[in-house]
């Protein structure tokens, strides 16, 4: 669950388990991992997959402990921070999400985040097995409580491999959320201008 904590938790991610898993799914495969070519490829594999899901190791509310460094607003009327480059894992296939952007907007009430920040919690929340549609309300939650305004707005948009490379192959197909919360929510003209922008 995104918001459990393992703060006080040894790490989640077992990474000999997941070498001999990868190890036997090859096997599983009908391959055989001790073949020239596959010798070191569960090693190798089970180092990418511990990086991949690195943000297992998270809670929404670690998250926000870890990047709530915020700054005073100077007077700013909006923040739009786009193209956010990002990639998550589908969990109901273990499939890629790829080609993704991150559309990140709110409203400042007395603070704002350093840009860096917004990236790396997008980051975060996608390095774990994910729904497009949770990884815009964990954004938009994180962002919530660390800035202290209601007024924040996520679009995501991206392409899933359980689509365009399996059942109806539909290639190019894209998906897009949005997450709405506060003022972007009850004002459409304020939404539309966001969506105008991207």
């Amino acid at each position: 669950m995104p918001n459990e904590s393992h703060a006080n938790q040894p790490n989640p991610i077992d990474p000999a388990a997941v070498e001999a898993a990868v190890a036997q799914l090859i096997r599983a495969l009908g391959d055989d991992p001790s073949r020239e070519g596959l010798t070191e490829t569960p090693t190798r594999a089970a180092k990418m997959l511990t990086e991949m899901f690195s943000g297992i190791h998270y809670s929404n509310d670690e998250i926000a402990a870890l990047h709530g460094t915020t700054f005073p607003d100077p007077g700013t009327d909006k923040v739009l921070i786009k193209d956010i480059g990002c990639f998550s894992f589908c969990e109901h296939h273990f499939a890629l999400m790829y080609n993704m952007k991150a559309h990140v907007a709110y409203i400042p009430r007395g603070r704002v985040i350093g840009l860096s920040k917004v990236a790396r919690i997008v980051d975060l929340v996608c390095k774990r097995f994910q729904l497009q549609e949770r990884i815009g309300s964990d954004i938009a939650y994180i962002l919530e409580k660390i800035l202290g305004t209601p007024d924040v707005m996520v679009v995501i948009e991206g392409e899933h491999s359980c689509m365009t490379a399996r059942g109806i192959r539909a290639q190019g197909a894209k998906t897009r959320t949005n997450t709405v919360r506060g003022k972007f929510a009850e004002d459409a003209d304020l939404r539309q201008d966001i969506i105008n922008q991207l």
